[in-house]
């Protein structure tokens, strides 16, 4: 990935505006098999359609609300299976929690750890309580036992991994500057895909409708030029929109996450302020790439 590829946002949900240069493809016709989650069925059909539709070199990709984050899985996929690639999520959550109806945003870390390409996982900044002890036996533990998947998080109690044998793979803080410090005196050398869900900041900075962590933007400008040389895909997702599921099974476990209902006037307001967000984060990523 370099500061020449043209930003790409997959526009399911008209929620990503006002970026330069940006290749935008009209998805809204998936927005109900895919977003929050699709079926394996749904899933291999969007597959095969993005085949024709992604262009074959693209930047930074947009992928709008949060959601959406499983797209990360599609597009890491694409990635060739005999070349190892670090994964760095930024996410208020682990996105490593069990699904049994296919793949959804809170899932598709555990889908991403099978894949061979994928060398090691790092999720970096959680808060939520999803990764708390009343929340444990909701958490894959393959990839965390394997020491394939580690948890940095911040203020959440989470000695069970070390109670499981996964205490490897636990990184507890109190705030996030001795995370980030900690995370960037041991990242490697090899490739890195990026994926940044922006609930992992503080509602300082920005607002989204799901419970969100306490990262600032400084922090997200520093992973950023840390990993800059050595980026093969990113990308960022975290707006807001609205959504009225026809599927009675989303609208249930939507609200059951607890997702924030908001006006649409608020939405509108929100989602200037994400897309001002989104062009200081390209910005960082195109300078420190030599754009």
């Amino acid at each position: 990935m370099t500061a020449e590829d043209r930003p790409l946002v997959l526009d399911f949900d008209g929620s990503v505006a006002g970026l330069d240069r940006a290749t935008i493809l009209p998805l809204s016709d998936w927005q109900q098999r895919v977003r929050f989650g699709a079926g394996w069925g749904d899933w291999r059909k969007l597959m095969a359609a993005s085949r024709d539709l992604l262009p074959e070199r693209y930047g930074c990709v947009f992928t709008g609300s949060g959601d959406y984050h499983h797209l990360s899985y599609l597009l890491l996929q694409r990635l060739p299976a005999d070349r190892p690639v670090q994964l760095i999520i930024c996410d208020n959550h682990p996105d490593n929690m069990l699904y049994p109806f296919g793949i959804h945003c809170g899932s598709w870390v555990y889908h991403a750890s099978r894949l061979p390409q994928i060398s090691q996982i790092h999720v970096l900044g959680i808060c939520s309580s999803d990764i708390g002890l009343s929340h444990a036996w909701e958490n894959h533990l393959r990839p965390l036992l394997s020491k394939k998947l580690h948890y940095w998080s911040i203020g959440v109690d989470t000695r069970w991994l070390n109670w499981l044998g996964a205490g490897e793979c636990n990184h507890r803080f109190d705030d996030p500057d001795s995370l980030l410090s900690a995370f960037l005196r041991q990242l490697s050398g090899d490739p890195v895909y990026l994926s940044l869900d922006k609930d992992v900041l503080s509602k300082q900075v920005v607002q989204t409708n799901w419970d969100q962590g306490c990262f600032e933007l400084k922090h997200l400008e520093l992973l950023i030029e840390a990993c800059a040389n050595r980026l093969v895909g990113m990308d960022i997702t975290g707006e807001v929109s609205s959504c009225e599921y026809h599927s009675r099974l989303k609208r249930w476990l939507s609200a059951g996450d607890g997702q924030q209902l908001i006006s649409a006037s608020e939405a509108a307001e929100w989602q200037r302020s994400q897309n001002r967000l989104n062009q200081q984060l390209l910005a960082v990523v195109q300078r420190a790439s030599g754009g």
